[in-house]
């Protein structure tokens, strides 16, 4: 017989937003520094392609010391996953106990800015559009998930849109918010403090603090309480009907 889905249900424990921060060691700092002289800009991003698939000690370190040689602000306790791709890393402020999932691609502009705060998790395969992006701290960001920061004018409709300007327009994700598995936040969108947003959502419009949003697009489902959330989502599924 097949098992009761009820009993099999278990909650364990967070692993990465409690984990202790522990400072990177000296000797890597060092290293960033004699890599950052010996080799600069472009010579440090051909580096980082012999380590950028490996999953052994040594990869890990050195995606992490080559992020850090080359970021405006990278803090202790980085994690870059193998396979994971960026563009113009220079605009980018890192916090503490940062976590880049394997696959991932983080696509700066050389005159954009990108900050990832402390302890934010980035899941595998994740897409940021970082040319004017914001995620604040504790930030949980599914994977798949996509932040979308552009798009074409599309104007004049004699030419193809590809070839029209592009329109960057800030995404901010405040402290603690929670985005979920391959939803996608277009461009100008705030997620606010403790948001949380439904697997593969598609926000297009700002989301309140502590609001659960799902669907395509992203609606309105109730606000994170401590107490008696799930009765309230109940009704508002009944009377959305």
């Amino acid at each position: 017989m097949p098992p009761d889905t009820a009993s099999a249900e278990r909650i364990v424990p967070a692993v990465h937003g409690r984990r202790e921060l522990r400072a990177d060691p000296t000797f890597e700092l060092g290293l960033v520094g004699a890599l950052r002289d010996a080799y600069g800009r472009p010579g440090l991003i051909e580096l980082y392609a012999r380590f950028a698939l490996g999953e052994g000690m040594v990869d890990s370190m050195m995606r992490r010391v080559i992020w850090r040689a080359l970021a405006r602000r990278c803090g202790d306790g980085l994690s870059v996953g193998g396979g994971v791709v960026f563009r113009d890393l220079e605009t980018f402020e890192i916090g503490a106990d940062v976590h880049i999932g394997a696959q991932a691609t983080i696509q700066g502009r050389f005159d954009g800015s990108c900050t990832i705060g402390d302890n934010t998790w980035i899941g595998p395969q994740a897409f940021l559009d970082a040319r004017d992006l914001y995620i604040g701290n504790f930030v949980g960001w599914g994977p798949g998930a996509k932040a979308l920061g552009s798009a074409h004018v599309g104007v004049p409709a004699s030419v193809p849109v590809i070839r029209t300007d592009l329109r960057i327009r800030p995404i901010r994700i405040e402290d603690w918010a929670d985005i979920g598995v391959n939803a996608s936040i277009l461009p100008g969108v705030t997620v606010g403090k403790g948001a949380i947003v439904g697997a593969g959502a598609v926000v297009v419009a700002d989301v309140p603090p502590f609001a659960v949003v799902a669907g395509v697009p992203a609606r309105f489902l109730h606000w994170r309480t401590d107490s008696d959330s799930l009765r309230r989502s109940q009704e508002l599924e009944v009377t959305s009907r």
